[in-house]
């Protein structure tokens, strides 16, 4: 699919790189098409490395994808350069008033917090208002899935015993809905969380469905009002090497953190992890864009 970002996007060279179409704004205004708008609320702290795994799971459909990148105005990110942000990032003041037909919002490294201690809780509450007149289809990713749970529909988390932490074997329910549609019976995902919104909580929900589950990680894909809600608990657009990269950051830290589960190879550290969780991923992102978005969204936003 050709993906439009800005020209100068350092995420636009990776992509490219593996032979994955990036279509800057230049070529994109030559086209008599009307593209998907997609807005992505990127509060994860490495920007640029969610930037290059979200255009990547946004990449596997013929549709052309206007991507937008959102940063919260109410909390100061520390791990990008407010340049990146001024020249590649809007503010949700300079897009309150315009539509979309899809957004994602990303998680965040907050889950200790209670919501409303999180800075940016507030200004995330209004995004989330917002999205239910402005935006066509929402998909909520790891953190973002527990606040939307929390906002839209009370639902609490709780903090688990030890860090859901790996690579875990998930089952489909609900075959006949077409999220799911092309998935195998029995598929991967990685999580990286140390909290959840319990399983019987979903399930006891009369407005939520869930998906797709783990007998260890719980609820891992939910859906509510037939697609305007989506809900995914884990990190299915993560790299091969981001559980990797988080474990040995924290092992630096001197952090007591458990080795994820049913990565390494024979669980050895020095070993490159199997890439087993992809395919699934671009089928979610491509089955969302498909049945959710395009096929739902006004032509005229």
């Amino acid at each position: 699919m050709p993906v439009k970002v800005k020209g100068a996007l350092p995420a636009k060279a990776v992509i490219e790189k593996e032979n994955i179409f990036i279509m800057d704004e230049s070529r994109a205004i030559s086209q008599d098409i009307r593209p998907l708008k997609i807005a992505v609320l990127n509060l994860m702290p490495l920007k640029h490395d969610t930037e290059i795994q979200l255009l990547r799971a946004l990449s596997n459909t013929p549709l052309q994808v206007d991507v937008t990148f959102v940063c919260v105005e109410t909390y100061a990110a520390k791990n990008t350069p407010i340049s990146h942000l001024n020249q590649f990032y809007s503010r949700f003041s300079e897009i309150k008033d315009k539509k979309f037909d899809g957004l994602i919002i990303t998680g965040a490294p907050v889950e200790h917090m209670e919501f409303e201690q999180v800075d940016y809780w507030e200004e995330l509450t209004r995004i989330m208002d917002w999205s239910l007149t402005n935006v066509t289809s929402t998909i909520h990713i790891c953190w973002g899935a527990q606040a939307g749970l929390y906002y839209h529909y009370g639902l609490q988390k709780k903090l688990m015993p030890e860090k859901v932490f790996g690579v875990f074997e998930h089952k489909v329910k609900h075959r006949k809905t077409p999220l799911v549609r092309g998935f195998d019976d029995v598929f991967y995902a990685p999580h990286s969380r140390h909290t959840e919104i319990p399983l019987e909580s979903i399930k006891n929900h009369p407005d939520l469905q869930i998906l797709a589950e783990s007998d260890v990680a719980g609820a891992f894909l939910v859906i509510a009002k037939e697609g305007k809600h989506i809900f995914v608990t884990g990190h299915p657009e993560y790299d091969r090497l981001t559980l990797d990269t988080e474990y040995r950051r924290d092992l630096d830290k001197g952090l007591d953190i458990q080795m994820p589960v049913n990565y390494y190879p024979d669980d050895d550290m020095n070993n490159t992890p199997e890439l087993k969780w992809r395919s699934h991923a671009n089928g979610l992102y491509t089955n969302w864009l498909n049945y959710y978005v395009y096929q739902v969204t006004p032509y005229e936003l």
